[in-house]
């Protein structure tokens, strides 16, 4: 067979049935990504004589003859082709991942697709953008500006490697190949709690090409927590590399190593297990109850109460709140569940392991190299000098990644073998095994004066943890956000973290918040309809303002900094936005139209400790090589740690280089998530350029004999008074004298401050299907001083497309067995183009006391307020109240014809 690709002609053979994605990227046209091997996400997108084809379904033998074209064929960054071009510009991109596909789709895009781009993009997904930079691309609009010396911070600059994303030639992990390779695979356990009686390999060694299968016989029985926390204490150590019971069906049983992906997925299908099958719990409540099987029995120090399979469980109280629902003229009652919501990032969970000179060399997806290097160590008995983890560009994490699932097996497999060794996740397993967002149902009760004045305000919080205890307690303790939000002199808070045989849940944005935010928006609404008030007025007269204590679990003081009026700000608003397109008209006679509105405050930093450290050098080439070991996965960290530290040299971002994610190469990072990436990190990398600009100033007044309040940076100089001495100059002086211009600074995650949203929808929903139609979205944020306007929209455009997910498409099924019955993106449904509408981002002019450069962190706290937003206006439209998410069409039209739920009138008592 022949293959032109890109031009050039190839003659090697694909294997029987291969398809041309894996044949693309065995010929190291690496910008060919795997996101579904489906068709269903179109980041595998390549022509075929000219067309665009999902090459994951295409067989590699029917582009025999044919002339390929890949996303590095299309253009190179010296010669972009106009669409990479748009796409860089826009900028149509966040993490990457789906963008050479999203060329490839876009470029072959006639002038009549490009008016009706819901259909034509429809075979490509993207979880990051929200899909409005996307259109942007599309359609030529520049978003990116240049910055000036020294004012990079505010302004739009592109990404660092925004030319190598759009060419394709951007690393991801699993984008090389080393010299004999082995791959590993895993079967997975059938039953949600069994234990394993026998194992037999016989017949999976009997495979060609199989070198290992391993159990949990051969693997340290060191227990470990998989959830990354600088504080490892915060998460219980209940997990084992592999174990001889199983409590989930997905959870690892066995690990076959092969010399091909094919080999190790046949060995795995041949490993005969016998199992002990035992009774198993789905529901939180049931496993609670007297009598529920019991998932880590009393040999467990880290459960709470093991018989009732309680992981953790908080009984907090501020006041008195019997007394102030005696005092409340009405009182409001609901109980809003949310389901298991999964990240679908594009590129799926994967590590590459080898020796190099005797270390062991971990090339991983991971929010956080630093600390899974710290857990390899432990279980692998190593120490720090002998162990390297690091990240080149990752796919998406949005907390998905903030675990260690990946990087122990093949850990374990190079330091068996002395071979490299690759593990990359199925799209069924990031399904089936990976954390998903923990569903929780809560219990919201609030009582209220006629006025609106809240007099008492408990909630009861239910968190299915699953099988494993990663971020149970964590998440548990920061649904308490959903309480500070309010003013109220007596709160109440019981909240339980329960085991259960079903996938261990995990860290996804918005981290515990986002179900509670739910929940407490939709009874906040509920009360203000009972109280015939403005959903809006009630919570103007309510929220919490500076001065007033962040008040949720407890009175005691604690190191948030809550210095600015945002979240009012956000509320005006939107207010204001909402009244502007008020009276545009309904789609037709069949839809009812309604408006609803949901807000949220959230920490710019967790509670537990949170530490980066970053160094920056000016070398000889005068540039600046900044090092910091944040992993950028397209929260834009890399960008504004960029235009800080050109901000504060005063140059331009082209002149500073960033090296990331890489233990031997950068500090500590504890990791890039819960908006840390630029609040902490940020402070590391404002406080190191700080120190290395001061150190050159000294340096320049010392030997131009002015004073060092006289000198000021300048580009590629340095201004003395009336003298101007080039970098270079200084460079060579400093170099004769053995000085050197460099410093390292941390950052810490306190003290921290808030960040506040407030989310507005208008809806349609057709009277006959239950469809629901977005009509108008606005959200405003408080970002603080926003360092990068473009970046901040996106960032909010993403939550936003998220959070609609979560309210109306999105859910992880389970049958009666505990078996996930949609482990697929086409059958779990995330938002596609034709489902996010555009949001009018407003910005809140404000400022904050400890970010770098008065900035916020808040790629995270966007997606808060979107459930809540939605289900109120559906309430609004239909009359009905909806306390389930998803708010899916058959769910929805089951009950529009119930009268309306909420009547409870001003002045009386009872539970709408």
């Amino acid at each position: 067979m022949t293959f032109l690709v890109n031009g050039r002609s190839f003659d090697d053979e694909p294997e029987p049935g291969q398809c041309l994605r894996t044949f693309l990227r065995s010929l190291g046209h690496f910008g060919v990504k795997k996101g579904c091997d489906a068709g269903d996400c179109g980041a595998c997108t390549v022509w075929l004589d000219g067309d665009p084809v999902h090459s994951c379904i295409t067989p590699a033998f029917r582009a025999d003859g044919h002339e390929v074209t890949t996303i590095e064929g299309l253009g190179s960054p010296g010669d972009l082709h106009p669409m990479q071009r748009q796409f860089r510009d826009a900028p149509g991109f966040q993490c990457g991942f789906c963008t050479a596909g999203m060329i490839m789709t876009s470029a072959a895009l006639t002038e009549t697709q490009k008016d009706d781009l819901p259909r034509a993009l429809k075979g490509n997904l993207c979880r990051c953008t929200g899909y409005r930079a996307i259109e942007d691309a599309v359609r030529g609009v520049t978003g990116v500006e240049t910055a000036a010396p020294g004012k990079a911070v505010g302004t739009s600059v592109g990404a660092p490697a925004a030319d190598d994303v759009v060419t394709g030639r951007a690393e991801f992990t699993m984008d090389t190949r080393l010299e004999g390779m082995l791959h590993l695979k895993v079967l997975h356990s059938p039953h949600a709690h069994a234990r394993i009686v026998s194992i037999d390999q016989t017949a999976a060694l009997a495979v060609p090409g199989v070198r290992r299968v391993y159990t949990w016989q051969d693997v340290p029985r060191k227990r470990f927590t998989t959830a990354i926390h600088t504080d490892h204490l915060v998460d219980p150590d209940d997990t084992l590399i592999l174990d001889n019971t199983v409590r989930f069906v997905g959870q690892r049983v066995v690990a076959v190593l092969a010399d091909t992906v094919g080999a190790a997925e046949e060995g795995c299908r041949r490993v005969v297990v016998d199992y002990d099958v035992m009774p198993a719990v789905f529901d939180p409540e049931e496993a609670m109850a007297e009598g529920a099987p019991q998932l880590h029995g009393a040999q467990d120090p880290f459960v709470r109460d093991p018989v009732h399979n309680i992981l953790v469980e908080i009984h907090a109280h501020i006041g008195d709140v019997d007394a102030g629902f005696a005092d409340a003229d009405v009182i409001h009652e609901g109980t809003y569940s949310s389901p298991r919501v999964q990240h679908a990032h594009l590129e799926t969970h994967g590590s590459i392991a080898w020796m190099e000179d005797g270390r062991l060399n971990v090339r991983t997806s991971s929010q956080s190299p630093s600390i899974a290097k710290t857990k390899l160590a432990h279980l692998f008995a190593l120490r720090p000098d002998q162990l390297r983890v690091f990240c080149k560009r990752v796919g998406g994490g949005f907390g998905g990644k903030q675990e260690v699932i990946s990087e122990d097996l093949v850990a374990l497999a190079t330091l068996d073998t002395g071979r490299p060794v690759c593990f990359e996740y199925t799209r069924e397993e990031e399904f089936t095994t990976a954390s998903p967002r923990h569903p929780m149902t809560l219990t919201v009760k609030l009582g209220a004066k006629a006025d609106g004045t809240l007099t008492a305000f408990q909630v009861r919080n239910v968190s299915n943890t699953g099988a494993y205890g990663n971020h149970g307690g964590e998440t548990l303790y920061a649904g308490g956000a959903a309480v500070m939000i309010y003013r109220c002199p007596n709160k109440k808070y019981d909240a339980f973290a329960v085991y259960t045989n079903t996938v261990p849940s995990g860290a996804l944005r918005g981290y515990g918040m986002t179900q509670p935010a739910f929940a407490v928006e939709s009874a906040m609404d509920e009360l203000a309809r009972a109280l015939h008030l403005d959903p809006l007025e009630l919570r103007r007269r309510n929220i919490v303002r500076p001065g007033d204590p962040l008040v949720a679990l407890h009175d005691g003081p604690d190191d948030v900094m809550f210095t600015e009026d945002g979240l009012a700000k956000c509320i005006d608003l939107v207010d204001t936005a909402m009244a502007r397109t008020a009276h545009e008209p309904s789609p037709g006679p069949d839809w009812l139209v309604g408006a609803g509105v949901a807000s949220s405050l959230h920490e710019t930093a967790p509670p537990t400790e949170h530490i980066s450290e970053a160094w920056i050098t000016l070398g000889d080439d005068l540039v600046y090589e900044l090092a910091v070991g944040t992993v950028e996965f397209g929260e834009g960290t890399s960008t504004a740690h960029v235009q800080i530290a050109a901000n504060q040299l005063g140059t331009t971002p082209e002149r500073i280089r960033l090296v990331q994610s890489d233990t031997d190469r950068t500090g500590f990072d504890t990791g890039a998530f819960a908006s840390a990436g630029l609040f902490v990190a940020g402070n590391a990398v404002l406080r190191a350029a700080n120190a290395v600009r001061d150190r050159i100033l000294e340096f320049a007044a010392a030997h131009t004999g002015v004073h060092v309040v006289m000198c000021s940076m300048d580009d590629d100089g340095v201004v003395c008074g009336e003298q101007r001495v080039s970098l270079a100059d200084l460079v060579a002086l400093a170099r004769a004298r053995g000085i050197r211009f460099t410093a390292a600074r941390k950052g810490y995650g306190s003290p921290r401050s808030v960040t506040s949203n407030t989310q507005g929808f208008r809806i349609a929903v057709h009277r006959v299907t239950g469809e629901i139609r977005i009509l108008y979205s606005v959200q405003a944020t408080d970002a603080g001083e926003v360092v990068n306007p473009a970046q901040v929209r996106g960032q909010v455009d993403g939550g936003v497309a998220q959070g609609i997910g979560f309210a109306l498409t999105e859910n992880h099924q389970i049958d009666a067995s505990g078996v996930m019955v949609n482990p697929n993106l086409r059958n779990y449904r995330i938002p596609t183009y034709a489902d996010v509408p555009r949001t009018d981002v407003l910005l809140v002019a404000s400022s904050d006391s400890v970010g770098p450069m008065r900035a916020k962190g808040m790629a995270e706290c966007c997606i808060n307020p979107v459930a809540a937003a939605l289900a109120n206006a559906l309430h609004d439209a239909t009359g009905v109240r909806y306390r389930a998410l998803p708010l899916t069409p058959e769910r929805i039209f089951s009950r529009l014809n119930e009268a309306s739920p909420v009547s409870t009138a001003a002045g009386s008592k009872g539970t709408p």
